[in-house]
C-alpha cells in the first residue's frame, strides 16, 4: 500500500559573524541553536516526517581551528539536545550532523538520526573522511554503513567524500535502504542521481550552501531548494520499485488498466527504466509486481548476466 513520507531538506550554511564580532563559549552555543531553530522553523508548516541539515551543520566558519575546538568542547551535545526536543515537539525525525568527541579523546563526523521522541535511532559515521580530517582534527574513519530502521522505511547515511567511493555505495546496493540521507558541504553533481538509481532508493541530500534536495530512485528531483528559500520539502512514495521497460510494455500498460490512478509510472526518459509505485491504500507494489508478472530492474540485469556468462552464447 501507498507508504508517504514527507520530507524536508534545509540548505542553510552555519551563521557567520557580523564584522568586528566573534562569539565564543557559551554565547556562541546559544547563537548556533537559535540560528537552526529558525531555520527549522521555516519547514515545520509541512508537518515533516524526515528534517535533513548539512554536514558539520553546527559549525562556525568564521572560527579558528583553536577556536572550532574549544567551542565544541563548550558545545559538548547541546545543539543535538536542542534538535531532539524539536523532533519530539513536532513529532519528526531529524538528521542531525556534526563533529562529536567520543571519549578516549578522538572524534567522528556523524550524522546522528533522532526520533520521533527525540532519542537515538542511529548513528552513522563519516566512512571516508577526508585526509586532513584525520590529521588535523583527529577524526577517524568510520567503518559500519548501518540501516536505520524508521516507523516509514529503511533509512541509510552518506557524508559528503562518502560519494565518491564505491566501497561504501555497494553495500546500500546490497543493504536496499528505502532513502539514503546525505548530509555535506559538497554537492556531488551526477554522483547524487547516481547513487539514487544505483541503490533503487529515494535520495535527499542537504548541503551546506549550496542546492539540496530529493532524488527518486530513477534521479528525477523532486523538489530542490532555490537562490530565495534554502528549503524544499516533498511528500514522497516508498511503496516503489524499478523495473525496465524491456518485457514489461504490456505488463504495465494491463497494470495501468486495471488500477487507473491506484498506481503510477514515472519515466525519466532516456533510461529505459521506470518507477512504479503503490498509490491506493488498497494496494501494494509487491502485490502488483506479483500479480502482472513484472520483472524488476534488478532480476532483469541478472538474467542478463547470466546470459553474458554462459558459454555457450559467448564467443570462442
Amino acid at each position: 500500500m501507498a507508504r508517504y513520507v514527507t520530507i524536508s531538506t534545509i540548505g542553510s550554511e552555519a551563521p557567520r559573524f557580523a564584522p568586528g564580532e566573534k562569539l565564543h563559549g557559551q554565547q556562541a552555543v546559544d547563537r548556533m541553536i537559535a540560528h537552526w531553530r529558525g531555520r527549522i522553523a521555516q519547514v515545520l508548516p509541512d508537518r515533516p516526517d524526515l528534517i535533513v541539515v548539512p554536514e558539520a551543520c553546527d559549525r562556525f566558519p568564521d572560527h579558528s581551528k583553536a577556536e572550532q575546538i574549544a567551542y565544541y568542547k563548550t558545545r559538548g551535545n547541546q545543539v543535538r539536545d536542542a534538535f531532539a526536543a524539536l523532533a519530539r515537539d513536532h513529532h519528526c525525525y531529524i538528521a542531525y550532523s556534526a563533529y562529536c568527541e567520543l571519549p578516549d579523546g578522538t572524534w567522528r563526523n556523524s550524522t546522528q538520526l533522532l526520533d520521533r521522541t527525540g532519542g537515538i535511532a542511529g548513528v552513522y559515521n563519516k566512512n571516508h573522511v577526508v585526509i586532513e580530517e584525520t590529521t588535523e582534527y583527529n577524526v577517524l574513519c568510520g567503518k559500519d554503513a548501518p540501516i536505520f530502521a524508521c516507523d516509514f522505511g529503511r533509512v541509510a547515511c552518506a557524508i559528503c567524500f562518502d560519494l565518491n567511493f564505491d566501497e561504501l555505495r555497494l553495500k546500500y546496493v546490497q543493504a536496499k535502504p528505502d532513502l539514503i540521507v546525505f548530509c555535506s558541504m559538497y554537492h556531488g553533481g551526477l554522483m547524487q542521481g547516481y547513487w539514487a538509481y544505483s541503490a533503487r532508493a529515494h535520495f535527499v541530500s542537504a548541503i551546506s550552501g549550496d542546492q539540496s534536495g530529493i532524488l527518486s530512485p530513477v534521479g528525477e528531483t523532486l523538489a530542490s531548494n532555490t537562490n530565495y528559500f534554502d528549503f524544499a520539502t516533498a511528500r514522497v512514495n516508498l511503496d516503489c520499485r524499478v523495473c525496465h521497460l524491456d518485457y514489461n510494455w504490456g505488463k504495465l500498460s494491463a497494470m495501468k488498466e486495471k488500477y487507473g490512478p491506484g498506481v503510477r509510472m514515472t519515466d525519466p526518459g532516456h533510461l529505459g527504466a521506470v518507477l512504479i509505485s503503490a498509490e491506493s491504500e488498497d494496494l501494494s507494489i509487491d502485490a502488483l509486481v506479483k500479480e502482472f508478472g513484472i520483472e524488476l530492474l534488478d532480476d532483469y540485469m541478472a538474467r542478463a548476466l547470466a546470459h553474458h556468462h554462459n558459454p555457450m552464447f559467448r564467443e570462442p
